[in-house]
């Protein structure tokens, strides 16, 4: 399979770093294609430009850095995300990705009458690998943007058969070497089975 991991955090050396290194690893010793974007690594700018925004709709604009990210998506079976949530949601950086990057002509087509229409429908798997500083009660309480973003929002894009996997490991303001090692250890059993 043709594996893109898209990270978002400034520490490599973070649990999420680790983790990050830990996918990377595996999808290269089970032989699959992988590809890497590190946003942090890769200075991405998330910020919506004015000028950028107006031309949003026209998929023939095409912006470097953005062509680029665009490339690796059309090429991908298989997203995996891994990220933080601060402040409620992930990463500013990972949600400019979702702003500038996952637009029409990128990952959906929009018909005359505003239809959206998905346009990775190659992609047939999803996995998002999420930290929480917080509780999953207060996260629940707010109603859990990472989640809702990586489960439901991501299907407007992808194959309606894809499956999709969610790996939420709250409460790290508590760490709890034991709640991690097995939190690890599903991650890599889901990576495993790709």
């Amino acid at each position: 399979m043709r594996a893109l991991v898209i990270f978002a955090h400034p520490e490599l050396k973070s649990l999420n770093g680790q983790i990050y290194n830990d996918v990377l690893n595996l999808l290269q010793e089970n032989g699959h294609q992988t590809e890497a974007i590190d946003l942090y690594r890769d200075n991405f700018n998330p910020v919506l430009a004015p000028e950028e925004r107006a031309a949003y709709f026209d998929e023939t604009a095409a912006n470097a850095e953005v062509q680029r990210y665009a490339e690796s998506l059309a090429k991908a079976d298989v997203l995996i995300f891994c990220f933080p949530t601060w402040c409620l949601g992930p990463p500013a950086i990972l949600k400019g990705f979702f702003d500038r990057v996952m637009k029409p002509g990128v990952s959906f087509k929009l018909a005359e009458d505003g239809t959206l229409h998905p346009n990775l429908q190659h992609i047939q798997r999803v996995i998002s690998i999420v930290t929480y500083g917080r509780g999953r009660s207060i996260l629940h309480w707010f109603g859990d943007p990472p989640r809702k973003m990586m489960t439901r929002y991501i299907r407007w894009f992808i194959s309606r058969s894809a499956r999709i996997s969610y790996c939420g490991l709250y409460n790290l303001h508590k760490p709890d070497a034991g709640k991690i090692g097995r939190f690890r250890d599903r991650v890599m059993r889901l990576v495993a089975q790709l």
